[in-house]
């Protein structure tokens, strides 16, 4: 047990030189997934963890290496942690594991190969981006609140509405608080008639909601 248990030599050199490679790989996959990211939530916010979370990884990896014990040490305690906060957009997912296998093989000494992988697959979402078919269409977020109670069919006449004027819809978010409806749709919209018709009829149908539109192609970054 003492040869397991007993520490291999620990370069503050070679952390140090890991953590600086660490910050430039993740700080690109995070200024690219907040510039062309899609998810609905706040990208630049969740951007600026991502290198956090590298240099985390980086630093667990460094010290666990060295040492079997700890390393089983490590398993234990994660077995007890208990993380709430789901993750709902895939995209979210994406780029954490992409920090999070920047961070391992960085914390493994694999340098070389890890810059290899990541340019390859940073080339995969870029080239993904770039050959997917353009639109001229607007991609829009529908924010609405529909209050319930007078008119328990809200619900279905929001999507009734939506039909008739958008060809494509997804529905990607219904809340129910306090007898409103939170309800967020993302909407390939045509033009700007197509918009006016729907705002109009949404008015005169729920006269109590209020809505908002949110254009995803060009959301602050």
């Amino acid at each position: 047990m003492d040869g397991l248990a007993a520490l291999e030599p620990f370069s503050i050199g070679a952390l140090v030189f890991n953590f600086v490679l660490g910050i430039i790989l993740s700080v690109g996959v995070a200024w690219y997934y907040a510039r062309f990211g899609e998810a609905l939530s706040n990208r630049v916010k969740f951007a600026k963890l991502l290198p956090v979370l590298c240099l985390i990884v980086i630093l667990v990896i460094s010290v666990i290496k060295a040492s079997l014990a700890l390393s089983l040490g490590l398993v234990g305690a994660l077995s007890i942690v208990r993380f709430r906060t789901a993750i709902k957009d895939p995209e979210e997912l994406i780029y954490l594991f992409l920090v999070i296998a920047v961070g391992l093989g960085l914390g493994a000494d694999q340098r070389a190969s890890t810059v290899v992988a990541l340019v390859i697959l940073m080339a995969l979402l870029i080239g993904t981006r770039l050959l997917a078919p353009h639109s001229h269409r607007r991609n829009l977020y529908l924010n609405i609140q529909v209050p319930e109670g007078a008119n328990a069919a809200s619900f279905e006449t929001v999507n009734d509405i939506l039909a008739r004027h958008i060809e494509f819809v997804d529905m990607r978010r219904l809340d129910r608080r306090d007898q409103v409806l939170q309800l967020t749709y993302l909407l390939d919209c045509k033009d700007r008639s197509v918009l006016a018709k729907l705002m109009d009829e949404l008015t005169r149908a729920i006269p109590d909601c209020s809505f908002s539109f949110v254009d995803q192609n060009s959301m602050p970054v």
